[in-house]
């Protein structure tokens, strides 16, 4: 079991908008040991998977991809994640408007999405059309106020030989009604916990809410359970990292996936990141919704 984790493809796919660094961040991998990919078609991408594990990937992913949409993009992610011999994560960087404008006006490049039109049209268009991928990403990176030099060092510390990334810890919460996500290394049931969905002015809001949380507070197991989980994972992730696993995926399930799980996914990312552990978080249901709002909407 050991031998199999330490073998895993490990593959980063880099995306964001344009001028908000991606470039910087493929070649910043490639210079800490990555095998650097960028703008391949998609269609190539899942071809990838699984290969000789000898070196990880840097995958580059935008709107100049030959094959880019957004429904194509999920597909490379969903195919990557679902693939037994594949460790992937999504970095996504961004930048200000203000930002993203001022760089373009510096290099004087026009902006796929706009060729003949003013930056700003297309950096608006494609901030819409990335938005939904956004909100699924392991990692994410403001770049507005980085220099170069300050990208560098962050992706260092992150994916480094000696950085937090290569183990890391995704928290990810779930519906049990969609089945417990594919891949994870330990699983928490929330079930048990104060059901928000039964309070009317609850229903809609998320475990992203004040409101909803201090609802969940009301239920007196909801502190020692975060306590309890939070001290052992303090305990195993130790010895997780020692052991040579490179990743661990921890899953939190409530019956609807958007109100408990979310929540305490929330609350025990806190806990670790306090501690100094590298988290990312996932919220399945409540992304899942988002992107289809944000989809009908036109985005």
């Amino acid at each position: 079991m050991s031998n199999k984790k330490q073998t895993l493809q490990k593959i980063i796919v880099v995306s964001g908008p344009s001028g908000a660094g991606r470039s910087t961040a493929i070649n910043v991998l490639e210079d800490l040991g990555f095998e650097a990919i960028d703008n391949a078609p998609l269609s190539l991408i899942p071809r990838l998977a699984g290969g000789p594990a000898s070196r990880p990937l840097a995958i580059g992913v935008d709107v100049r991809n030959r094959d880019f949409s957004l429904a194509a993009v999920r597909d490379v992610l969903a195919q990557l994640a679902e693939h037994p011999d594949v460790d992937s994560q999504l970095l996504f960087l961004e930048a200000s408007e203000d930002t993203l404008v001022r760089r373009y006006s510096e290099t004087r490049r026009r902006h796929p999405l706009a060729p003949d039109e003013p930056a700003i049209q297309g950096i608006r268009r494609e901030h819409d059309l990335l938005l939904p991928l956004r909100a699924e990403a392991e990692f994410l990176l403001d770049t507005t106020d980085l220099s170069p030099h300050d990208l560098k060092a962050r992706l260092t510390e992150w994916f480094g030989e000696k950085g937090a990334a290569l183990f890391g810890i995704t928290l990810q919460s779930f519906s049990y009604k969609r089945g417990v996500p594919k891949g994870s290394d330990l699983v928490f049931d929330c079930r048990f916990l104060k059901n928000p969905y039964w309070e009317e002015q609850l229903r809609t809001l998320t475990g992203l809410d004040p409101a909803v949380g201090a609802h969940i507070q009301t239920d007196t197991r909801t502190a020692p359970f975060i306590q309890k989980v939070s001290d052992l994972l303090l305990l195993l992730l130790p010895a997780f990292r020692e052991e040579g696993k490179s990743h661990l995926s921890i899953g939190f399930g409530c019956t609807g996936g958007q109100h408990r799980s979310v929540y305490i996914t929330e609350e025990i990312a806190m806990a670790l990141a306090e501690k100094g552990w590298q988290v990312s978080k996932r919220h399945r249901e409540v992304n899942r919704s988002s992107a289809t709002i944000a989809s009908r909407n036109g985005s």
